[in-house]
């Protein structure tokens, strides 16, 4: 019941601010002119890379088409979180939202694929891929006939495994206890090293590091600022063992609503937003680094081959029976390869 009451209150919140906003018009001489409001959920605050990107869509799409349309993006969660979100997303209270990957793999298997172990060659190579229509598109309209349609992608950083002891070869990582996001591939992926998963949130993490519930955790390099966990791991090592997303998708009735004009204006904003959020993603990523080694952090080179040769049989049991990650898997060796 608790729950219930929980959800209702948030329908009831974002209907209420979804009839304040629309209350918006614009006034030429005696004619008032009604405006459509376009709304955006993030769980992102405001001075996050993807939030730059979408005031960057608002700003493009609000120069063009500004006496039809305005944008209303809602950070921080206060529509709530990620599940919420993409509920109301489905049921068309909201327009469009941001979301990570992993929280899409509930509505198609397609996006599994960001989970397994050494996918991309580096970093370079998943933006490679990220920017070709040939593997967008399957993984965008994977969900469409959920009523959820992929518009555009966000880099979501590189993840590395940090520790308070220095990892620098597969052997390092045998019976350490290592923090993972609950999924199959994950679990699977640490256990393929040799080490004990244990899944925990994101805001357990620095305590169960002080504490040593946990031996390493295994996030971008964020994670050693934004979350303090620098002061209790000080080796972050190089494995790049896995590449997230984060996804901009749109209610699908939405987009087949856009005049061709409006689809022509939200393409080239979508993409806009990319390349802004990226930038300051790669520029934030840079600070992060020079301020975790203030904070005594050492970074470790590794040699990836021998981690990303334990993975094989991992990431092959993951594809197995699975035709339409097989498909997506040779996609992208095609791409970067």
């Amino acid at each position: 019941m608790g729950n219930l009451k929980k959800y209702t209150v948030l329908i009831f919140y974002m209907s209420l601010a979804l009839i304040i906003a629309g209350c918006s018009s614009a006034v030429s001489g005696e004619e008032l002119v009604k405006k459509r409001i376009v709304s955006i959920a993030t769980v992102q605050p405001e001075n996050h890379s993807i939030v730059i990107g979408l005031n960057a869509f608002k700003k493009h799409v609000e120069e063009l088409l500004g006496d039809q349309i305005e944008i209303k993006i809602f950070t921080n969660g206060v529509i709530g979180g990620n599940s919420e979100a993409l509920e109301l997303l489905q049921m068309g209270s909201l327009d469009m939202v941001v979301t990570s990957g992993s929280n899409l793999e509930a509505f198609a298997d397609e996006y599994k694929i960001f989970s397994l172990p050494y996918l991309f060659n580096d970093e370079s190579s998943f933006r490679k891929v990220m920017d070709e229509e040939e593997f967008t598109d399957i993984i965008y309209n994977s969900t469409a006939d959920k009523g959820i349609q992929g518009v555009s992608w966000f880099a979501n950083g590189v993840n590395n495994f940090y520790s308070a002891k220095k990892i620098e070869t597969p052997e390092d990582l045998k019976g350490l206890k290592i923090r993972v996001q609950s999924s199959e591939a994950n679990v699977k992926m640490v256990q393929g090293f040799k080490a004990a998963a244990v899944v925990l949130d994101y805001g357990e993490v620095y305590t169960a590091l002080q504490n040593k519930v946990i031996d390493a955790g295994t996030n971008p390099e964020m994670a050693l600022v934004d979350m303090k966990h620098g002061e209790v791991a000080k080796y972050y090592s190089r494995t790049e063992h896995q590449i997230f997303t984060d996804m901009f998708v749109a209610n699908s009735a939405f987009m087949e609503s856009l005049t061709e004009e409006e689809e022509k204006v939200f393409q080239d904003a979508f993409k806009l937003s990319t390349e802004v959020a990226n930038g300051e993603w790669d520029s934030k990523v840079e600070k992060a680094i020079e301020e975790a080694t203030v904070m005594g952090v050492e970074f470790v080179t590794v040699d990836k081959k021998p981690f990303e040769e334990l993975q094989i049989p991992v990431k092959e049991k993951l594809l197995k029976g699975n035709t339409d990650l097989q498909k997506l898997n040779e996609i992208i060796q095609e791409i970067q390869n």
